[in-house]
């Protein structure tokens, strides 16, 4: 695993958008918490990037209702969805405004 984490810290991929515009995308930061969250360093993943455990939630969840076919998996998928979207516009909007001040 430990490999694993080094290779994947040495291979991140840069942010056209941050090199083009000088601000992170909303994406920013996901490489980095997933980083973080292979390691074990839940708390330190969340402050880089909140929404990567629900977006991983939500893929997950998505993989078992294409699976098993769960009844009401739309309506959770939906819920999920919102869920994380907000997620992200409020930290992204939070980063963003940190930034500017």
């Amino acid at each position: 695993m430990d490999e694993l984490i080094s290779w994947l810290e040495q291979h991140q991929m840069p942010c056209s958008w941050k090199r083009t515009f000088g601000i992170d995308c909303p994406g920013c930061g996901m490489q980095s918490a997933f980083i973080e969250l292979l390691k074990g360093n839940l708390v330190e993943s969340i402050k880089i990037f909140p929404a990567l455990i629900p977006m991983i939630t939500m893929i997950l969840f998505l993989i078992f209702h294409l699976v098993f076919r769960f009844q009401n998996g739309a309506r959770i998928l939906l819920f999920l969805l919102i869920f994380t979207v907000c997620i992200l516009v409020i930290s992204y909007l939070y980063k963003i405004s940190t930034f500017i001040l």
